[in-house]
């Protein structure tokens, strides 16, 4: 059976994107507090905003898991 490829690159780029996005957030909490409770069509933001962090997280925690050779049973 064909081994595959782990995915070292791609773990390291969602790792990255979701530190700099974190950083992001916090670093603009002011503005992020002021847009996130205007309300009105203003409410997707913060769904948006989850949406986005549970994508990131999810693709880099996949990718790690992969890394370490954990992956479901079939």
């Amino acid at each position: 059976m064909a081994q595959k490829k782990k995915p070292y690159l791609q773990a390291v780029v969602f790792g990255i994107i979701s530190v700099l996005s974190y950083v992001f957030l916090f670093s603009r909490q002011e503005l992020v507090t002021d847009y996130y409770s205007r309300g009105g069509a203003y409410t997707v933001l913060p769904v948006a905003t989850a949406l986005y962090f549970s994508f990131i997280h999810g693709a880099f925690a996949s990718s790690v898991l992969a890394v370490l050779g954990l992956e479901a049973k079939k």
